[in-house]
């Protein structure tokens, strides 16, 4: 599933392509993707409307802010692609939504797995949005500090992992870069979160921040469905230390990656550097 990184490189490279462009028509092939309202409704609402100048994102959703105060919220789920391309180019086997642009381009969306779903709202309502409104602070955000998450580690009991994949404990975080932020901080992830030190809490904080930057910076990580609004992949998959390593040695200690299962996930992890305590 694309996370925080992945969606925001998203929004990075479709921000400068849709800004002023209008959305002329658009072909619906699959009307269950969109959430709400009514698919003729969406298709009647959006069709004429503007991109605006800047582009959003909140956790793991894409704010596409339209003319007449809407939005079209987006969430990719787990192979969801949202692709500005030409109109000649060959429409992919799962593409679902083709909106048609005045320059005589396409923005389309396209989803394998048919999870991803698409809503059009009024931009003031955004915020109130469900999945929206009960999302905790984002990494990079000045409201996730140490101090926040010491005092939210104190008062949950439940495995850190587990923890840090609640998107009301803090936006945007997944498996990957869960995984990679707990082997940076040295936190074995089946460790109850109230019983990290202090020094551990620190640590932790430094490194989902971290992680989250490098993953922004390397344009996301690409292993089979994952690409930019322009249909280009990541390189954070170059940077894994964890994830995705199972029976690779730990680029620490040379130790076999072992996997495992924490609240139905797997997990990543170096025995020998994320010890349990």
């Amino acid at each position: 599933m694309p996370e925080l990184p992945e969606v925001e490189t998203v929004v990075r490279s479709l921000e400068q392509k849709l800004s002023g462009l209008t959305i002329t028509a658009v072909d619906l092939f699959k009307p269950e993707v969109i959430r709400f309202p009514k698919p003729d409704q969406f298709i009647e609402q959006i069709t004429g409307k503007q991109f605006q100048k800047k582009l959003g994102r909140r956790g793991k959703y894409l704010l596409i802010h339209l003319s007449d105060g809407l939005t079209l919220v987006i969430h990719l789920r787990m192979t969801g692609r949202l692709i500005y391309c030409e109109a000649d180019l060959p429409v992919e086997k799962h593409t679902h939504v083709i909106f048609h642009l005045d320059n005589g381009k396409h923005l389309r969306f396209a989803d394998t797995r048919r999870f991803g779903r698409l809503q059009l709202a009024p931009t003031a309502e955004v915020s109130a949005l469900p999945g929206i409104r009960d999302l905790g602070p984002e990494p990079l955000d000045k409201e996730f500090t140490r101090e926040f998450l010491k005092k939210e580690l104190r008062r949950r009991r439940t495995r850190i992992k587990s923890l840090l994949l609640d998107q009301c404990f803090v936006a945007g975080l997944g498996n990957i870069y869960a995984d990679e932020a707990l082997f940076r901080a040295k936190i074995h992830p089946e460790r109850l979160a109230p019983d990290l030190t202090t020094r551990e809490a620190a640590g932790l904080h430094k490194a989902i921040i971290e992680v989250i930057a490098g993953g922004i910076k390397h344009r996301g990580t690409s292993f089979r469905d994952y690409v930019d609004g322009e249909g280009r992949a990541g390189s954070f998959q170059h940077h894994l230390k964890v994830y995705n390593r199972e029976g690779l040695p730990c680029s620490h200690c040379g130790r076999p990656i072992e996997r495992i299962k924490v609240a139905g996930r797997s997990s990543y992890y170096c025995p020998s550097c994320q010890k349990p305590k």
